[in-house]
């Protein structure tokens, strides 16, 4: 039996939340549950600009840790590469960080990180001039992120998840890290 769809259309809007980043976003879906199962909307270029974002991906990746504890980052672009991103949760679940880097920045050196699920549909935007890491909380954690500008190699940097210059408070110990995530340069602040 095939069912109709009702005639009656309701706006899926995003919630947006501050955070101790500026600039810096939580996002929350507002899904449309129904018999079929689940729909919610994963970026809107109106409501992000109504909520004071200029955000238009320009590339979108994904990534799978296979293992709890994984951590990848702190990574992020400099001028003229700058980017931001919209960071989610697809499979399992990720501790999901961003430190400000921005000197200027009132938060200059803070770090604020939340839980993406996939069951949640949480999103984490993270402004230009911030860098950003993850943890997986679970086997076979699968995220996904668009960002505003294409891997520029030249233009990478990171900095790394233990530095005590954050002291970012990672919710499991580390089990894996990349040999290039273990040898970037400890933080100087400006």
């Amino acid at each position: 039996m095939i069912r109709r769809r009702s005639r009656r259309c309701r706006s899926r809007r995003m919630l947006f939340s501050s955070c101790r980043v500026t600039d810096a976003r939580i996002i929350d879906p507002e899904p449309h549950e129904d018999a079929r199962g689940r729909f919610m909307r994963a970026w809107c270029e109106d409501e992000f600009a109504a909520h004071g974002i200029e955000f238009r991906p320009l590339q979108a990746n994904m990534g799978l840790s296979h293992w709890r504890g994984t951590i990848r980052g702190l990574h992020y672009q400099v001028a003229p590469a700058l980017e931001a991103k919209l960071v989610r949760c697809t499979r399992g679940s990720l501790f999901d960080v961003i430190v400000d880097l921005r000197p200027t920045s009132p938060s200059y050196c803070e770090w604020y990180g939340t839980i993406l699920t996939a069951e949640n549909g949480r999103m984490l935007y993270v402004p230009e001039g911030c860098a950003h890491g993850c943890q997986s909380l679970e086997d076979g954690t699968e995220f996904h992120y668009m960002t505003s500008a294409v891997y520029s190699p030249r233009d990478a940097r990171g900095a790394r998840y233990d530095d005590p210059a954050f002291a970012i408070g990672w919710p499991l110990p580390a089990t894996l890290v990349s040999e290039q995530d273990l040898d970037w340069p400890r933080f100087k602040r400006r």
